[in-house]
This record gives structure tokens, C-alpha cells and sequence, in this order.
């Protein structure tokens, strides 16, 4: 593995501290979560009392005010572990990020601290049944009606649907206005006239509860609107490089995961009187993966670094989310392969991991609107 650089001693002691966490409260606990189709919310609470949830909130919202570096951390420790149904990487490093950068003061303390602590989850409803990645053609509509907003419409495949206290809800406030009549909104669990529809089956991600939302005449009032009015759609764009950004990291360290994994199965079980390592196809086959994800990981970490000193560009993080997810899913299936048939077997964690991989290229925009971004820089 190539060395890293951008990591202190303090940052490695909260990636021990946080490794254990996980190898204690979490994994042991996953598949009864893939039955459940959620983690448990004591899950959460605990991750807020050891400090494991919006790191890089500020002091006096309650959070550590700590460096970018540990929201890294933590996505890249779940994600080796194949713990695919803990949603903090949404609750940190796209939710709070909305309110604390675009929100008004006395959001800023009424949500940040609980969600520091675990007590309040976040999530966020972009995506419609007909919109998919079209964000301007978001259809549910919030209209301004005196001293609040009347808010309908419909989301589907919303991450931490199910167990959300307070979700980001993207709306039209001005429909004939297109991007520019685009507002972000803030809906509390118990609102009258939200309601959540299904826990989504998924072929992968089984703990995560994903969900559909609905909207009926849902009454918002005016201090539940995110910095001004239609400008919802400028706050999406420039908080979504961090999100693919963030989907690159986890792409990276979940290989790393499933080559391990794999490395481990492959010294032990034996095939015509030998180790599958012994062959000259699986060493092939090692070292192609273990170089493909060096260079992933000098690719994402170059980008980190950019993103730490604020010049990561939309198309260098699209361009990252496309490639590395792509890759993520090619080497995954390899190692599939050198698992033969336990590979497809959903005890093993290689085959959970490899289902799990599948949706890195469609959430966060699908690779194809990564590609289209990119190729708009070019021509």
C-alpha cells in the first residue's frame, strides 16, 4: 500500500479508537440489521457520545470543530468493514453541512447539537420516482402561502428514511422558474401531512433503510426554510463535490476491505492439493488489484487534499466519482471470482460487499451525469 501523508498521530488514535468502536457495537450486530433493514438507534447514540458523528461541526453548535480529515476517518473505517447500513456519512457530510453553512442561527442550535449527539438523524430528499439525477425537474412543490409554505410531493430512495427526525426536502418554491425556483426545506418527524411510505427491498445495502416520503399539504413555517429562497439549487451544487468526493473515499477504503478479505481466504483454502495463493492466476489477479487500488488511493487522497484547502472543482469530484466507483465494483467482482463459489454466498462479507458496491454508481448522480460534467469542461 502506498503511504499515506495527510494523517497525524491524533488522526491515527481517533481511527483506532473508532476501528474498535465498530469491531465492537457494530459488526457483530450487522446481519441481524440486514433482517431488521436498519441499524439500531442506540447504534447512533453511542456514535454521538464517543464523538464519532459531525466531527467537523463547530464548538459552539456542540461538535469538536475538528479538521475534514476525521469525516474521512470514519467513512473510511465503515466502509472497510462492509458496515454498508450505518448512514452517518449522510447525517455528517451532506446534511449538517446544508444547516450549518446556509442555515440561520437559531437552526444552527436547534438541530446541530442533537445531531452531534446522535439524538436527532438527518437525511436528505433530492430524488423523485420520475426525476432520478434531474435535479431541475424536481416536481414537489413548497408555496408560500402568508407566514409559511404549503409543502407537496413525493421522494423515493432516501437514505435514513425510516429513522430521520429532521430531512433537507429539495422543493419548487417558484415553478416557472426552473432551477432558480428551487428552496431547500427542513421537515421534523411528526409534521402533519408527512408520512413515510416503505422500508425499499434493495439488492444491496440491506441495513440501510432507504425509503419513499410523502408530502400532503405539509405546513412549513417560514424559519424552516435553508438561507434564501430559491437559491436552493446553488447550495446543492456547491456542496455536491464534497458528496462524491466523500463516495470516492468510501470507494477506496472498501476495496482495500475486500482485498484483505480476500487475501485471507486465499492463504487458507486449498484447491488440487494446493493454496488458491499458490497459483500463478491469483497472484496475477492480486497484484492487478492491489496496484489498481494504490492508484485509486493516491487519485482520492490528492483530491482530499484539494478539497482541504477549498479548490476541489465539481468536474475533478465528479470525475473522481465515476472512476473510482467504477473500479471499485470491477475489483470487488474479482475478488469474487477468487472466492469461486462462497464468493456468491451471502454469509461471506465479499458478497455483501460486492452487492453493496453496485449503487456507488447511481446515487450521488448516476456515472453517466458524472461523465456529462466532466466532458462539459472539455468541449
Amino acid at each position: 500500500m502506498v503511504p499515506r501523508k495527510l494523517f497525524t498521530s491524533d488522526h491515527e488514535a481517533f481511527r483506532d479508537s473508532l476501528r474498535k468502536f465498530l469491531e465492537n457495537e457494530a459488526a457483530p450486530h450487522h446481519a441481524q440489521w440486514e433482517e431488521d433493514g436498519q441499524v439500531s438507534r442506540e447504534l447512533w447514540t453511542k456514535a454521538g457520545e464517543n464523538g464519532y458523528l459531525c466531527p467537523c461541526v463547530g464548538e459552539e453548535y456542540g461538535g469538536p470543530g475538528a479538521d475534514y480529515l476525521y469525516s474521512i476517518i470514519v467513512m473510511e473505517e465503515v466502509a472497510r468493514q462492509g458496515l454498508s447500513g450505518i448512514g452517518w456519512g449522510l447525517h455528517t457530510d451532506i446534511v449538517a453541512p446544508y444547516i450549518e453553512h446556509y442555515g440561520t442561527e437559531e437552526q444552527k442550535q436547534k438541530y446541530l447539537p442533537k445531531m452531534v449527539s446522535g439524538e436527532l438523524i438527518g437525511a436528505i430528499a433530492m430524488t423523485e420516482p420520475g426525476g432520478g439525477s434531474d435535479l431541475q425537474a424536481v416536481k414537489t412543490t413548497a408555496i408560500k402561502q402568508g407566514d409559511h409554505y404549503v409543502l407537496n410531493g413525493s421522494k423515493t430512495f432516501i437514505t435514513n428514511g425510516q429513522m430521520a427526525d429532521i430531512i433537507i426536502v429539495v422543493a419548487k418554491t417558484d415553478p416557472s422558474q426552473g432551477a432558480k425556483g428551487i428552496s431547500l426545506f427542513i421537515v421534523e418527524r411528526g409534521m402533519p401531512g408527512f408520512e413515510r411510505g416503505r422500508n425499499l427491498h434493495k439488492v444491496g445495502m440491506k441495513a440501510q433503510d432507504t425509503s419513499e416520503l410523502f408530502f400532503n399539504d405539509v405546513k412549513l413555517p417560514q424559519e424552516n426554510l435553508i438561507g434564501a429562497e430559491g437559491m436552493g439549487f446553488v447550495y446543492l451544487m456547491q456542496e455536491l463535490a464534497q458528496e462524491r468526493l466523500g463516495i470516492a473515499v468510501n470507494a477506496v477504503a472498501n476495496m482495500e476491505g475486500a482485498l484483505q478479505l480476500t487475501l485471507e481466504y486465499v492463504r487458507e483454502r486449498k484447491a488440487f492439493g494446493k493454496r488458491i495463493a499458490d497459483f500463478q492466476n491469483t497472484q496475477f489477479k492480486l497484484a492487478e488489484i492491489s496496484t489498481n487500488i494504490d492508484v485509486a488511493r493516491a487519485y482520492v487522497d490528492r483530491l482530499i487534499e484539494l478539497h482541504l484547502t477549498k479548490e476541489l472543482s465539481i468536474p475533478s469530484a465528479a470525475a473522481a466519482k465515476y472512476w473510482v466507483t467504477d473500479l471499485q465494483f470491477q475489483m470487488l467482482d474479482e475478488c469474487v471470482q477468487l472466492f469461486g463459489g462462497y464468493g456468491y454466498m451471502w454469509e461471506y462479507p465479499i458478497a455483501r460487499m460486492w452487492a453493496d458496491s453496485r449503487v456507488q454508481r447511481i446515487y450521488g448522480g448516476t456515472n453517466e451525469i458524472m461523465k456529462s460534467i466532466v466532458a462539459k469542461t472539455l468541449i
